[in-house]
């Protein structure tokens, strides 16, 4: 008899996850007892009693008594205190804003009780004749209390009180866990609590995120919750003076929130100074670490390297470019007769399956003839193939070029050196790899960027990263790449460098007395956590439950086919009035997808990529709404976005994105489904019929707004992927901005044959198969 033990002890006793899970809800439940209690105290006895916890655990230094509380034994109180805190500064006192904020919903005083209104026209007069901040004036606790009846959902912009499953995300970073949060849960509350902990114990905390902008608003975001508790939030910026006291003062906050690479060179930079008054950073007691899968995984062997200048070798690579483009010109033969090759291969891969699929006479003669004809081009660009010459080689999956025997006997021809592997020609076979590889595998607005600098006012070369999209501003390529690179692209070439001091990523938080994360994709990589950094991975539950619709990828042949019929579903999900957010993997692509929007048909969209890097929050602040089009028609706003991993700013869906479901088919099956409209109460009818059918839906809506029986609410953002990233985990970002929170949504991806994926990973078989499954042309 086969059975798994595994599994039935996993169905006996839970997992690992669901038991951590048990054991952290117990704590929630400590938590929401202490919040009756701590509510009644008024703002200044909450920060008298953080003295205290913070006094009982570390002692006095003024008294030299020694700590009398444990942490297990505050822990509930504490982050009772803190959700409180959170929940008046940043959410509640917001009724004494006087600017709008971002959704333009304005606190309306009518929805309080009679004595709360009076007290809060007091408030308010008082602020006006004094000019007092509204971020510290007095609020009585029974105001803050009015405040909360009225608006009793945790929802900018009046209430930020923590959910139930951030503190668990806070618990599992305070614990030194990694906490796996869907996108959309919220990861910026969870931060905070976990530091909160840390800090009455006397550590100082270190929050890393991706870039400054999200460093300077996280910490900005929380800051009035921490400074009513007396507690201090710091930020570093890229512009700040490296050895400077604006950086030295944000170091002696209680908590300190920077981008990985800030961190990094201080640590080294403070290790190259002469005594310790001259360092900034101070102690590394405990890190949390946002999108810790792309930076301790990803990134984990990039060094972060402290260069001085070594010695001027820009000739050379110039000349190297001059040699490189002449055997790349040379080329063009065998490389044109190359990709004749590669399509009639295909094409006889593609006629062998529509063969062995044949189902009539008709239908296998015409397979077989598209097969003669294919192999007959093959014939003939073999033939062409044997009288003509390779001079170099490609290995798209290492991205490297070499030289053939061929190859470096022209170079060595065109440099005009003599042997390349004699004298002082030694280096000349690592110019030339570097050179081809610059020009033949490495692409302009793909793998980087072009632009000029805000010191130098000259052109100079950006390295595109990866896996986020963003620009690594101040990041070289090594080995004379990047200079190959500014040799290509005829810009001035930086003279090469000696590495002062460095260290990797992975070997930098190793440093830290205590190591936390957190990401919405973190169980792909648990195994390498668990061996490399020994940090465990937490799944924690969304708050809501996840309503998208994820469907089924659509496979097309041919790359061209693919973005046609993108740019088709765009069009349909626009005009229904639902948001489209679509991702890229390139610059490239984005702006490729973009003119073939506006050249068919005119679509008002915005390109978020690393050119545009600069207005993203702006971008994405408006991708969940619509706008009026040139007609006067609602539509929804389009976004095309490269690699959305990370952004970090949260897409709101504006109120007339979403429509209940307000009347269904008698049957409760196929029909005409009734949708009303939120914010506006506009009514939509629409057929489902045959939706789920090879035909397809009669009411093209249907396929826009995916009914079924159980539906409640649809529409919310729809994200389109454009092809398959190496890493999942920023395939599943992308998906995971839409539907959060229980909003409504929908994602879609689409792939080709001709993908740089599919070429390096699916052979010939795929064609075939697929071909054998009844795939035509443009199917």
């Amino acid at each position: 008899m086969d059975f798994n033990v595994g599994k039935i002890l996993v169905k006996m006793f839970g997992s690992r996850n669901d038991r951590l899970l048990k054991r952290y809800w117990k704590i929630v439940d400590q938590i929401n007892a202490e919040e009756e209690n701590v509510r009644k105290l008024t703002d200044e006895q909450l920060r008298a009693r953080v003295l205290e916890l913070h006094t009982g655990l570390v002692g006095d230094p003024a008294t030299r008594s020694k700590p009398t509380l444990k942490s297990e034994d505050i822990r509930a109180e504490a982050l009772a205190i803190l959700r409180e805190s959170m929940d008046r500064n940043i959410g509640l006192r917001q009724i004494f804003n006087p600017e709008e904020n971002e959704m333009n919903i304005s606190f309306d005083p009518g929805k309080l009780t009679p004595e709360a209104r009076a007290t809060f026209e007091g408030i308010q007069q008082g602020l006006i004749a004094s000019g007092q901040p509204w971020q510290t004036v007095q609020i009585p606790v029974a105001l803050y209390d009015a405040v909360r009846a009225a608006y009793p959902e945790s929802r900018p912009p009046f209430r930020a009180r923590p959910f139930d499953v951030q503190m668990i995300g806070g618990l599992v970073l305070y614990e030194g866990r990694i906490a796996e949060m869907a996108t959309g849960e919220g990861k910026t509350f969870v931060a905070p609590l976990a530091c909160f902990l840390r800090v009455l114990e006397g550590y100082h905390c270190h929050v890393v995120t991706v870039n400054d902008y999200l460093v300077r608003r996280d910490a900005s975001w929380i800051m009035p919750a921490y400074n009513a508790l007396g507690l201090s939030v710091g930020f570093i910026q890229s512009d700040m003076d490296p050895g400077g006291d604006d950086r030295r003062r944000m170091y002696e906050c209680d908590v300190t929130y920077g981008t990985n690479s800030e961190f990094g060179f201080d640590y080294l930079r403070d290790n190259m100074k002469a005594s310790r008054d001259q360092q900034v950073q101070g102690p590394l007691d405990f890190a949390i670490v946002d999108e810790v899968d792309s930076i301790l995984i990803d990134e984990a062997r990039t060094p972060l390297i402290i260069s001085g200048a070594a010695h001027d070798d820009a000739p050379k690579y110039v000349a190297a470019a001059k040699v490189a483009r002449r055997i790349i010109e040379l080329n063009k033969p065998w490389t044109a007769v190359e990709k004749q090759v590669g399509a009639a291969k295909r094409a006889i891969k593609s006629a062998e399956g529509d063969l062995e699929k044949a189902a009539d006479k008709a239908e296998k003669a015409a397979a077989i003839a598209r097969r003669e004809k294919a192999e007959a081009e093959l014939a003939e660009a073999e033939a062409k193939k044997d009288g003509l010459t390779q001079y170099y080689e490609i290995e798209w999956d290492r991205k490297s070029a070499h030289l053939t025997h061929e190859g470096i006997a022209r170079a060595q021809e065109f440099a005009g050196v003599g042997s390349f592997y004699v004298g002082n020609n030694v280096e000349w076979p690592h110019l030339m790899e570097q050179a081809m590889r610059a020009h033949v595998v490495y692409e302009r607005d793909k793998d980087y960027v072009v632009e000029r600098s805000p010191r130098t006012g000259e052109q100079e070369v950006i390295i595109i990263d990866e896996y986020t999209g963003r620009k690594m501003v101040g990041r070289q390529w090594s080995d004379g790449l990047h200079q190959s690179v500014e040799a290509k692209e005829n810009v001035k070439i930086k003279e090469e460098t000696q590495t002062l001091a460095t260290i990797t990523l992975q070997n930098f938080f190793k440093l830290y007395r205590a190591l936390s994360g957190m990401t919405g994709t973190a169980q792909t990589e648990a195994e390498e956590f668990t061996k490399i950094y020994s940090l465990e991975v937490v799944t924690i539950p969304t708050n809501r439950k996840v309503v998208r619709l994820d469907s089924q990828d659509r496979v097309y042949r041919k790359e061209q086919e693919k973005w046609d019929a993108i740019i088709e579903e765009i069009k349909l999900f626009a005009d229904a009035g639902r948001p489209v957010l679509v991702g890229t993997t390139s610059v490239e692509k984005s702006e490729r997808l973009s003119a073939m929007l506006t050249k068919k048909y005119g679509v008002e969209h915005e390109v978020l990529n690393a050119k545009f890097h600069e207005r993203e929050a702006a971008i994405v602040l408006l991708a969940g709404r619509t706008h009026q089009n040139a007609h006067g028609e609602t539509v929804g706003n389009v976004t095309i976005a490269t690699n959305m991993a990370g952004r970090g700013t949260d897409i709101k869906l504006a109120p007339e994105t979403v429509w209940d479901v307000t009347g269904k088919p008698a049957d409760g099956g196929e029909g005409k489904y009734t949708l009303t409209q939120r914010g506006t109460g506009k009514a939509l009818v629409v057929d489902s019929t045959g939706a789920n059918s090879e035909e397809g839906p009669e009411d093209a809506l249907a396929t826009v707004f995916h009914l079924t029986p159980d539906t409640k609410a649809v529409g919310g953002l729809h994200v389109i992927g454009t092809e398959r990233h190496t890493a999942r985990r920023i395939d599943n970002q992308l998906r995971g901005r839409s539907g959060r929170q229980g909003d409504p949504g929908s994602s879609r991806f689409y792939v080709s044959l001709e993908d740089e994926l599919m070429r390096v990973f699916a052979g010939d078989w795929t064609i075939k198969m697929l071909g054998w499954l009844g795939m035509e042309e443009g199917m």
